[in-house]
């Protein structure tokens, strides 16, 4: 479990570095969408590589016969993440942006765990609730 915290811990910190990558290649491009291309696409090239390599081609012929309309949505929902992150990032800063996504992620969270009838404690509530808190302390503090 202290591996996968610290994996977690460490692929948030990337995430306001990403964010600040994009949004210096957002500033040079004068697009947010060829921003977001750059990170689909070595994204993309990596994951291909790293998947043939493990896996190999079978695994992406598998994939094709599920219902590819709904395996799209996962990529749809990573590019409006990465897309609502770097217009956060240029539009009210890091900190906002950050607090924002993490307190929505906990409260789609609670609520994903509740529709599967995994039990929500009250100290999952609590959090949940000084997240929100501390979001609405980082909006009435922005300059």
């Amino acid at each position: 479990m202290i591996l996968t915290l610290a994996l977690l811990a460490i692929a948030g910190s990337a995430l306001v570095l990403q964010n600040a990558i994009m949004l210096e290649a957002r500033t040079i491009s004068g697009s947010v969408w060829v921003a977001l291309w750059l990170n689909s696409a070595v994204g993309l090239v990596l994951l291909t590589i790293t998947a043939l390599a493990a896996d190999g081609p079978q695994a992406f012929a598998r994939l094709a016969t599920g219902r590819w309309w709904l395996l799209l949505l996962p990529g749809l929902l990573g590019t409006l993440f990465v897309y609502a992150s770097l217009s956060g990032y240029a539009r009210v800063g890091a900190v906002l942006t950050i607090s924002t996504l993490v307190a929505a992620q906990i409260a789609a969270g609670v609520g994903f765990d509740a529709l599967r009838g995994l039990p929500v404690s009250g100290g999952q509530m609590a959090g949940l609730a000084l997240l929100l808190a501390g979001v609405a302390l980082v909006i009435a503090a922005k300059p």
